[in-house]
């Protein structure tokens, strides 16, 4: 979403390179270049020029130290007032009550059955009891929808088709979690259009009568600025605590995620990706600042890591890699672990100056199919014993796999240089070791 808004400010910082000192000349003519990226980006005029406004007014008051580039400076600053224009820190969803009852709004189309499911994802894996409750009484599918998110996700799903009383239903809804032992009760509403005050008093009523301790508005970030003109609609309505964005993997400009805390001053709390139930991120506005400027987030990649992957397997992997064993079927193993992680653009975009490098670039979850077909092609004693496969089994693997005989010969090439690599790492004691001395030399 932010590829064209990382390139004009990239382009604008550019502007300062080689020049000795900040200037309010050479200050105010790359700031003009910031607040034009930023609207391009549609981000609200007045938003826009408040943050620059701020920005030129920090950089003229700093003085640019021996080591750091004026352009550099600008970039910290930048990030600096992008991470305030955000919200400045991350705020967490308030789950007090027994059970909490976390109610979600939002427009029609915006995606909010898909994150209440998301959200009681997150939830569970934190080890809370969790009740969906389908109170679309409007969109017949809603329900079956919210069943089978439910349903592969493991979590009840209360829902009474034949009633159209949304305010009944929520009611029952907390009766039967406090029977069940649920902790947590997530409404999942009927998605609604601002000016349609029959619906707005109904969400309006529904939310005095459950009380809930959470009421999370979602907008779908594809809308743009008429995003953050609708939230501030629902918010003098409904006075919801936090904001959800979805979509945040699509190809619109971006100007929602950066201005609508802003506008509506409620915290970005959630941000949302695709459609497994696993990309769902809390939002920190200072790692999202910094993957807007291209420096990555590698805080994030590393949680993501340790939310996904399996440490048995990690050891079992570790141990065979210590023993020279890593084979194909491991290979495919990690391949399965990464891609829980979420959307692969995004994940490299998290490494510091990837997001540049990849800039254009089509990237997406469809870009390990080529290799796992030529996996799933072996033999197990293929898979197990990689030195086996001669010319005559890779014409076989290329026709199965229905891959070009150079795919397969480049796939057997990088497994072989990766086993270089994994064997080099042991005769220097391992990665743990070399960390440690890595380590070492810092302290």
């Amino acid at each position: 979403m932010f590829d064209n808004l990382s390139f004009k400010l990239d382009r604008a910082f550019k502007t300062l390179k080689g020049t000795g000192t900040i200037t309010e000349i050479n200050v105010a003519s790359t700031v003009k270049e910031i607040r034009r990226a930023l609207i391009d980006a549609d981000v609200n005029y007045k938003v826009a020029k408040d943050v620059t406004d701020r920005i030129k007014e920090e950089a003229l008051g700093r003085d640019v130290l021996i080591a750091v580039s004026p352009g550099q400076l600008l970039v910290k600053i930048t990030q600096e007032e992008l991470t305030k224009l955000m919200g400045g820190a991350k705020e967490d969803i308030n789950l007090k009550g027994d059970p909490a009852v976390v109610l979600i709004s939002g427009l029609q189309g915006s995606g909010k059955t898909t994150f209440s499911g998301k959200l009681a994802a997150f939830l569970k894996k934190q080890g809370r009891q969790v009740l969906l409750v389908g109170c679309d009484i409007y969109r017949p599918a809603a329900i079956e929808q919210l069943k089978t998110l439910g349903g592969q996700i493991g979590v009840e799903v209360y829902a009474e088709p034949e009633n159209k009383d949304a305010v009944t239903i929520a009611k029952n809804a907390i009766a039967h979690a406090k029977k069940t032992g649920k902790k947590t009760v997530i409404i999942d509403t009927a998605g609604r259009l601002a000016v349609d005050d029959k619906m707005m008093d109904e969400i309006s009523v529904l939310k005095s009568t459950v009380n809930p301790s959470e009421t999370l508005f979602v907008v779908d970030s594809m809308t743009g600025q008429d995003a953050v003109n609708t939230a501030k609609t629902f918010d003098e309505r409904l006075d919801f605590d936090g904001v959800v964005l979805t979509k945040l993997d699509g190809d619109s400009r971006g100007g929602a995620a950066i201005s609508i805390r802003h506008v509506v001053n409620k915290p970005i709390k959630f941000i949302s990706t695709g459609e497994k139930m696993e990309n769902l991120d809390i939002f920190y506005p200072d790692r999202m600042a910094q993957r807007i400027l291209g420096m990555g987030d590698v805080i994030s990649l590393v949680e993501k890591a340790q939310q996904s992957f399996d440490e048995d397997e990690a050891k079992r992997i570790n141990a065979k890699i210590r023993k020279n064993q890593f084979n194909f079927d491991d290979f495919l193993s990690q391949l399965e672990q990464i891609k829980k992680m979420g959307n692969i653009k995004d994940l490299l975009g998290m490494i510091p100056g990837m997001g540049k490098a990849m800039r254009g670039l089509d990237i997406d979850d469809d870009s390990f199919k080529p290799i796992e077909a030529i996996i799933k092609s072996m033999t197990p004693g293929e898979r197990e014993n990689p030195d086996i496969i001669d010319g005559s089994r890779r014409k076989r693997l290329a026709a199965g796999s229905g891959r070009s005989i150079q795919e397969v010969n480049n796939l057997m090439k990088q497994f072989g240089d990766m086993k270089k690599m994994m064997k080099q790492m042991n005769n220097m004691g391992g990665a743990k070791k070399a960390l440690g001395a890595l380590g070492g030399r810092r302290r």
